[in-house]
């Protein structure tokens, strides 16, 4: 098998680079190339330019004549206070930009494209009509605090920060864009304030957006000239930084300004190396990651999960817990109708089909969406009206939605963190979760180290460290391959035994919904259409989508003097008596489908005939689909030897049987 994996590996690897080199060699048409060609040379001659005319023998002379060390002092100054100023104004503006609907936002983003398209003069002229002595602020200003901008150095600054700023503006915008919200709102579901969901999670997760862009604009600040000289002037000492250093140069020392345009384009080559292309930033979590390890057995001494709980965390600490117990209480409106009521302990399943609303019942109870509200009571407080992090609602994404910036334990103590605890106690706190959940040994490994189950397992560690009255997972386990599966929802399982609140999952898994909750709540268009004990829905789906996720055929119809009308067509003969013109919903077993080659003997009334459309294995056992022109699709199960035996393949046709007492009628 490992030869077999080498031999593909290696075919797969020769197809890349062949693959590679075909793009390598193909050539471009003249017509593209030659133009493109002269673009490069177009930008490139100038710079030659200045590297051929350069007096290298003195270089140092010019560089360190008093008045470019002065110039150079002062430039240093501005552009340093421009970022600064920038950063404190341009990054809430960015966040503003990428994170908040209004009306003018499109206008709000044109005024900060505006100074990157504006002639600089032009942008010197409008600070002097704002900030000048006879502008709309600069007098009062200069009564009110005596602060006068032109011609001091404060007004280069305010220039340099009016160019500059857009650069950091649009570059931290599009790194907020990259990075999905699940980040962000998942850390509020842990109890973070915006504020500091901002500075935790936000921030370290654009830092290359933000390098990026504060890079670009110390450097477009350093070099400003045409505001800063008709806004600032030209002062020596005060506001002659050294783009204006060189236009004075020009007039008697052609030479040096060549010297001084050299050491400031080395400056921009240098920032725009270091910055390898990425004008827009990369979130963390976009970047490319180490591949993730496979699961592991916890190392030496560390607690596992298996078949019982430990009941000891680190250090002799035993697992913290609320202690309260808090039952549900939800009214939701909007794209979801419905009223949920559930005692501590309860866990629910929320199924349905795609589009059914399970993703925005949680975000309404999260308080995350305006599709839904949600009137929420935990135990005897009225959350409603609270923001998400005050709900003490925890929720675990689909993906987990692990902090990649944090390591596991760090991730696990961020909700602890969040509500206040101090930093040493929510460290124990967090690792005897991860002891009780079997991940202990992982927990100095960042999310990229991690495999799906270890993952989830975090996650689900994290949420419960927070202490929530209100747990919601979305498809936790939906990503993970089936012995990590089970392995997981046999963790979880024992662990929602023990939690004092309720807790909502959504699944499309079957096994799920049966093994993990104690109701399964059914969704269709928003609404409740069945909420029971698992048994019961598997007895009696009330849902045709239900039913197929249960395996069964489900057959919708109208009752009749005769049996079941088919709305697909056709005409079900069925033993139970409902109502003339009663919906109901026919479920018929796989297993108690009868497959003939020949139309059956006797008088059975509910036979069809049909095509063999696909054969799949279920365990020991086979689901043959058949198609008929009489009734709906069929699903039977049989075994191996009789499909054998009937000879069962792709296009077979076959007759099909049920007996009437084998359909069960749910009524709608």
């Amino acid at each position: 098998m490992s030869r077999l994996r080498s031999r593909a590996d290696t075919r797969s690897g020769t197809r890349v680079r062949t693959r590679t080199r075909a793009r390598a060699r193909t050539r471009p048409p003249l017509a593209l190339a030659l133009p493109a060609l002269l673009a490069v040379a177009f930008l490139l001659l100038p710079l030659v330019g200045i590297l051929v005319r350069t007096q290298w023998g003195e270089l140092g002379d010019h560089l360190t004549s008093p008045g470019v060390v002065e110039a150079l002092k002062l430039s240093l100054l501005v552009s340093l206070w421009a970022l600064a100023l920038s950063l404190l104004l341009g990054v809430p503006l960015a966040w503003l930009l990428a994170r908040v609907e209004f009306k003018g936002k499109a206008l709000v983003r044109s005024l900060v494209l505006l100074p990157m398209v504006l002639p600089p003069t032009v942008g010197g002229v409008a600070l002097l009509l704002g900030f000048g002595r006879r502008g709309l602020l600069g007098p009062w200003l200069e009564g009110t605090f005596g602060i006068t901008l032109p011609f001091h150095t404060s007004g280069a600054v305010v220039a340099a920060t009016f160019v500059a700023m857009p650069f950091l503006v649009i570059s931290l915008e599009g790194a907020l864009g990259g990075l999905r919200q699940r980040y962000e709102e998942t850390a509020a579901s842990l109890g973070a304030s915006p504020v500091r969901v901002f500075f935790t999670v936000t921030l370290p997760m654009v830092a290359p957006g933000l390098i990026a862009g504060a890079a670009l604009t110390w450097a477009r600040a350093l070099g400003e000239f045409g505001a800063t000289i008709t806004f600032a002037g030209n002062l020596p000492g005060t506001t002659q930084t050294l783009p204006l250093q060189v236009y004075l140069l020009l007039q008697d020392k052609p030479e040096a300004a060549t010297s001084v345009s050299l050491l400031l384009l080395a400056i921009a080559m240098g920032v725009l190396i270091a910055l390898r292309g990425r004008w827009t930033g990369t979130p963390v979590a976009r970047e490319a990651a180490p591949a993730p390890v496979p699961e592991e057995p916890p190392t030496e001494g560390a607690h596992t999960t298996g078949s019982a709980r430990t009941t000891t965390g680190v250090d002799g600490v035993a697992p913290p817990h609320d202690g309260g117990r808090w039952p549900l209480h939800a009214t939701v409106t909007g794209f979801n109708e419905l009223t949920l009521d559930a005692e501590p302990g309860t866990t629910i399943a929320v199924v349905g089909e795609n589009g059914a609303g399970k993703t925005t019942l949680l975000r309404a109870l999260l308080g995350l969406t305006p599709r839904a509200h949600a009137e929420l009571r935990l135990g005897d407080t009225d959350v409603t009206a609270l923001p998400p992090h005050e709900r003490q609602v925890a929720w675990v994404p689909q993906d987990g939605a692990l902090f990649p910036h944090l390591t596991a334990v760090a991730n696990t103590a961020y909700g602890l963190r969040a509500r206040g605890v101090p930093r040493a106690q929510a460290r124990r706190e967090a690792l005897a979760w991860l002891d009780r959940l079997g991940v202990l040994h992982l927990a100095d490994r960042r999310p990229a180290q991690l495999s799906g189950g270890q993952a989830q397992r975090v996650a689900l560690a994290r949420a419960l460290a927070a202490r929530p009255r209100l747990l919601l997972l979305d498809e936790p386990l939906a990503a993970l391959d089936q012995t990590t599966r089970a392995r997981v929802r046999h963790t979880l399982r024992t662990h929602l035994a023990g939690f004092g609140g309720v807790c909502l999952i959504v699944t499309h898994d079957p096994v799920e919904a049966v093994s993990l909750a104690d109701r399964v709540l059914v969704l269709a268009d928003g609404r409740a259409l069945q909420d029971a004990p698992p048994a019961e829905v598997t007895r009696h789906p009330r849902s045709p989508w239900v039913a197929r996720m249960l395996g069964r055929n489900a057959w919708p119809g109208t009752a009749s003097a005769d049996g079941l009308t088919l709305a697909a067509g056709g005409r079900l003969v069925v033993a139970e008596a409902l109502p003339e013109g009663a919906k109901a919903l026919a479920i018929i077993a796989p297993e108690a489908v009868s497959v003939y080659t020949d139309r059956p003997g006797g008088s059975p009334r509910n036979v069809w005939p049909g095509t063999v459309r696909e054969i799949t294995a279920v365990g020991s056992r086979l689901r043959v689909l058949v198609a008929s022109d009489t009734a709906p699709d069929l699903v039977a199960e049989i075994t191996p030897d009789a499909a054998a035996e009937l000879g069962l393949v792709d296009g077979a046709s076959v007759w099909t049987s049920v007996k009437a007492t084998e359909v069960t009628l749910v009524r709608l």
